[in-house]
């Protein structure tokens, strides 16, 4: 294993500012759930249901809108895109702290729909500037960046409330929204680049590219999401259990290193793995978390998954862009988004249920379960499934050629 991979990426032009920006960019992104959270509990004085259907209202919007902007930025460019979501996020987290409840709901659903799309952006721009035999550790170094974000927006966002008030956290975040937006608009990463058509050119029927075998990886992406917000969930409910919620921070942080490790180990290997071998694993591997009980233990026995986890992210976007042309580029990767957001969005009614029924140890054990069966069920697909043609090689995909192999 060498740095190699990741010093060629860093030296193509523009991927250093590029990720960077996508780097600090996300940060109010993913603070915003927490965000909403902290000012339904805190500011509003209501209970955790009011907040989580407020979380549900918004997460619903994501997974509507970030195909839809991908359309957009497919046939008008990204900039149009940049500008209407920034102008959106501006209006909302001006108002929001105001907002009574269900306007509240209503404004966090519209805000989604209308999210700046900070995280397909930065995957659709990468997919244009590196060759496709160097995204793979492009989209893995992409991954260990939104784990530093995952790790340092929520607790930004738990700090700022608790020194200053819910109403200033909003404000932060919407000024971190709109300096996002605005950094995106003057960088204008490239969509397309040299030989590919532009944007508002030719356009691809969906057909074409949204063939059982990508429905089987968006499948598998969804799956993937589901388990680990799962885990998320139980590890909480063990730690909560075990009267050691005070270390909630520092098992999350070990977690999520492992998830660091494993992205830039996965990064640097010669090749890579289909998105079935390294979800299925991780699944696999969750199942025997929940056989062990005491919360140490829990977070040791949960590393080898954890190292899985910006891998399986990382590999299915990278299959994605080696399977989709150039002209529909945006829309799949905001579809890969929304299977994200849905599996996410499914995990917690469904393991608060499984934990408040059968226990915290079901909350690995039956996610895993499920998981393994989505790829198990999507393997036929993938091999028989007639797959979009994309050559494995050059500086990006475009319409036409042989399919690319994989490892499944």
């Amino acid at each position: 294993m060498t740095v190699e991979p990741y010093r060629r990426v860093l030296s193509i032009p523009g991927v250093r500012t590029l990720l960077l920006v996508g780097l600090v960019a996300r940060v109010p992104v993913v603070a915003t759930g927490l965000t909403l959270t902290l000012h339904v509990v805190g500011g509003l004085r209501l209970g955790f249901l009011e907040a989580g259907l407020v979380g549900a209202a918004a997460t619903a919007g994501v997974a509507v809108g970030s195909p839809i902007a991908g359309r957009f930025v497919d046939r008008r460019g990204l900039r149009p895109v940049l500008a209407v979501t920034t102008v959106a996020q501006l209006v909302f987290w001006i108002v929001a702290p105001f907002l009574p409840y269900w306007p509240l709901v209503a404004g966090a659903f519209a805000d989604g729909v209308l999210a700046l799309p900070v995280f397909s952006v930065v995957r659709q721009c990468l997919a244009a500037t590196v060759p496709a035999e160097q995204r793979r550790s492009a989209y893995a170094l992409d991954s260990m960046l939104v784990e530093i974000c995952y790790m340092t927006g929520p607790a930004l966002a738990v700090a700022v409330t608790t020194a200053l008030g819910s109403a200033w956290t909003m404000t932060f975040v919407g000024l971190g929204m709109v300096g996002s937006g605005i950094a995106l608009l003057i960088l204008d990463p490239p969509v397309r680049v040299a030989g590919e058509p532009e944007a508002g050119g030719a356009v691809v029927r969906r057909r074409q590219w949204l063939t059982p075998a990508m429905l089987a990886l968006l499948g598998v992406t969804c799956a993937l999401t589901f388990v680990l917000a799962a885990t998320e969930l139980g590890l909480v409910a063990v730690l909560k259990a075990d009267a050691a919620t005070r270390w909630t921070g520092l098992a999350f942080a070990v977690w999520g290193i492992a998830s660091l490790v494993g992205g830039f180990v996965y990064g640097a290997l010669p090749r890579g793995f289909s998105p079935l071998v390294i979800v299925g694993t991780m699944a696999a591997l969750t199942i025997p978390v929940g056989l062990f009980g005491d919360w140490r233990v829990v977070c040791l026995v949960l590393l080898p998954a954890g190292m899985l986890c910006a891998p399986g992210i990382s590999t299915t976007i990278d299959t994605l862009s080696r399977w989709v042309p150039a002209e529909a580029r945006g829309e799949a990767t905001g579809l890969h988004g929304t299977a994200m957001t849905l599996g996410l969005a499914a995990a917690g009614p469904v393991t608060g249920t499984i934990i408040d029924d059968w226990g915290s140890r079901w909350a690995f054990i039956l996610p895993g379960v499920g998981g393994l069966l989505v790829v198990l069920l999507a393997a036929p697909i993938w091999r028989r499934g007639r797959r979009p043609a994309v050559p494995a090689a050059g500086p990006a995909p475009v319409a036409g050629g042989e399919p690319v192999p994989d490892a499944a």
